[in-house]
C-alpha cells in the first residue's frame, strides 16, 4: 500500500500548522503593541462571565432569530469537529475510519448527530446568507462594511456550506461502497441524511465512487486546515479570541468611567488629599489619553481583534441612529487595521508607529468621537463584551487634554467645572439656592 497519501497528509498538516504557528505569534505581537493593564481580579467571576457570554452564548439571545441560527453553527462547529480527530488519525496512519470497530453501535449513532448538525449549518448559514444578501438587514449594509468585510462574510457562509456537502457526500459514497462489498469500507447501518443523496451516486463505478470519497474526504480536512488558518485574516477570529476577550471583560459597573491616575493625583495634590499608595511619578510624563494603538491598553487591541462585525453595538448607537458618522463597530475594526498595519511594518523591517500615521485622525475622525454620548449602549449591545466606549474616550481625552482640540461649547463646560465644580457658570456657594425656592414656594 503506498504511503504517499499519509506523506502528502502530513505536509500538508505541517505547512499549515507552521502558517498557524506564524500568524498567532504575529497576532499577540499586535496585541501587546498596547500599553499594560492587569485584569486578572475576582477570577471566580470572570470564569463564571466566560462560561455565560462566550460559551452559553448569553447575550446572543437578545435577538432571537439570528441567535438561535448562530447556536446551531456554534453547536455544529464544536461537535463536527471532534470528527475531525478521525480525520487527522486517519490520515496519519492510513486508516479508514478508525474509531468505527472500536465504538460499534455509538459510531452510527454519533455520525447521524454529525450529519443533523451538518444540516442545520448549512440551513442555517443559507439563512444567512439570505438575510445578508437578500434581505439587507440594515447593520450589514453600512458603510464600514463596504468590499472585503462584506466579502469575508459572505465568503465564510459559503465555504461553511460547501464543507457540509463534503461531509454528506463522503458519507454516501462510503455507505455505497460498502454495500457492494468493498472490504476497505465498513457498513454502518443507516446514515439518515447521507442516505437521501445516495441515489445520486448509483450509477457511478466502484473507481468513481472510490475517486468522489476520497475527493471529498480530502476536501474536507484540507479545507478544515485552511479554514483555521483563514479565521485568523478573517473577523471570524472571535471563534478563539472571544473567550479570553470575556475573561478581561470590565467587571465595573458600565457608568463607571475610569480616571487617569495621573489626574486623579494631581487634582488630590491641588485640594490637599493625601492619595493611599500613590505610584511614584513616571520619569518622563506620557502621553494624555491616546493617539495611536501604543497608547490604548493591550486589552483595547485584544478587543478590536475580537470583534465580529456584526454591527450589534452600532444598531444600538444613538448617535448612529440619528445620523451621525460614529460607528462603534467602525471604531473596532478601525484599530484592528490599524494594528495590522503597523505589525506589517514591523515585519517588513519599515517604521512601525513611526509611519507618520496614527489612529486619530488618520483612522478615526474628531466628529466620530465627538458624537459619543458615552451611553454605553455598545457595550451592553456586544455579545463577547468588547468596550469601543474605552478607546472612544481615550481618544477624546487626547484632543481634550493635548490639543485643546474640543469645540468651543465643551471647552466653556470644562472651564465651568473647573472653577466652578459642575457644567454651569456660578458659584458653588450658590448651588442649592433653587431648592430654598422650592422650599419658600412650598411654603406659601
Amino acid at each position: 500500500m503506498s504511503i504517499l497519501p499519509q506523506l502528502a497528509f502530513l505536509l500538508i498538516l505541517g505547512v499549515a500548522g507552521y502558517i498557524l504557528s506564524n500568524r498567532i505569534k504575529f497576532l499577540r505581537r499586535n496585541i501587546l503593541l498596547g500599553k499594560g493593564e492587569t485584569r486578572n481580579d475576582q477570577p471566580e467571576k470572570r470564569w463564571q462571565t466566560m462560561l455565560l457570554v462566550a460559551f452559553g452564548q448569553q447575550k446572543m439571545f437578545a435577538r432571537l432569530i439570528p441567535a438561535f441560527l448562530h447556536l446551531l453553527i456554534y453547536v455544529g462547529f464544536l461537535v463536527i469537529n471532534l470528527e475531525v480527530l478521525e480525520f487527522i488519525l486517519d490520515g496519519i496512519l492510513g486508516t479508514h475510519r478508525l474509531f468505527a470497530p472500536v465504538l460499534g453501535g455509538a459510531y452510527t449513532v454519533a455520525i447521524n448527530i454529525f450529519e443533523f448538525l451538518a444540516v442545520a449549518v448549512l440551513i442555517s448559514c443559507v439563512a444567512f446568507l439570505i438575510r445578508r444578501n437578500v434581505m439587507k438587514v440594515d447593520r450589514f449594509t453600512k458603510p464600514e462594511m463596504k468590499g472585503w468585510p462584506a466579502l469575508d462574510g459572505n465568503l465564510i457562509l459559503v465555504i461553511e456550506v460547501i464543507l457540509m456537502f463534503a461531509i454528506l457526500t463522503m458519507n454516501a459514497t462510503d455507505q455505497i461502497l460498502a454495500s457492494r462489498g468493498d472490504e476497505h469500507y465498513l457498513a454502518l447501518g443507516t446514515l439518515f441524511f447521507s442516505s437521501m443523496l445516495q441515489p445520486l451516486f448509483d450509477g457511478f463505478s466502484d473507481g468513481a465512487l472510490v475517486a468522489i470519497e476520497r475527493f471529498a474526504w480530502w476536501f474536507h480536512i484540507v479545507g478544515i486546515l485552511a479554514f483555521a488558518v483563514y479565521v485568523t485574516y478573517s473577523k471570524h477570529l472571535h471563534i478563539f479570541l472571544a473567550f479570553p476577550n470575556t475573561w478581561y471583560s470590565n467587571l465595573k459597573p458600565k457608568g463607571e468611567i475610569k480616571n487617569m491616575p495621573e489626574v486623579t493625583n494631581e487634582v488630590n495634590m491641588m485640594l490637599g488629599i493625601q492619595s493611599e499608595a500613590a505610584p511614584e511619578p513616571p520619569a518622563e510624563i506620557g502621553r494624555f489619553g491616546a493617539k495611536d494603538i501604543s497608547d490604548l491598553t493591550w486589552v483595547n487591541v485584544m478587543n478590536a481583534y475580537s470583534c465580529t462585525e456584526c454591527g450589534r453595538c452600532t444598531s444600538e448607537c444613538p448617535a448612529n441612529l440619528t445620523g451621525k458618522k460614529l460607528s462603534p463597530r467602525k471604531i473596532m475594526m478601525d484599530v484592528r487595521d490599524r494594528a495590522e498595519e503597523v505589525g506589517k511594518s514591523i515585519d517588513s523591517g519599515g517604521p512601525g508607529l513611526e509611519d507618520g500615521k496614527a489612529l486619530l485622525g488618520d483612522y478615526i475622525t474628531k466628529e466620530e468621537i465627538n458624537a459619543c454620548t458615552s451611553c454605553n449602549a455598545c457595550v451592553e449591545a456586544c455579545p463577547v463584551n468588547i468596550d469601543p466606549l474605552s478607546i472612544i474616550l481615550q481618544l477624546r481625552r487626547y484632543v481634550a487634554m493635548e490639543e485643546s482640540g474640543t469645540p468651543a461649547q465643551w471647552n466653556a463646560m470644562f472651564q465651568n467645572m473647573e472653577t466652578s465644580f459642575s457644567p454651569w457658570k456660578f458659584s458653588p456657594s450658590d448651588r442649592f439656592n433653587w431648592a430654598d425656592k422650592v422650599k419658600d414656594e412650598e411654603m406659601k
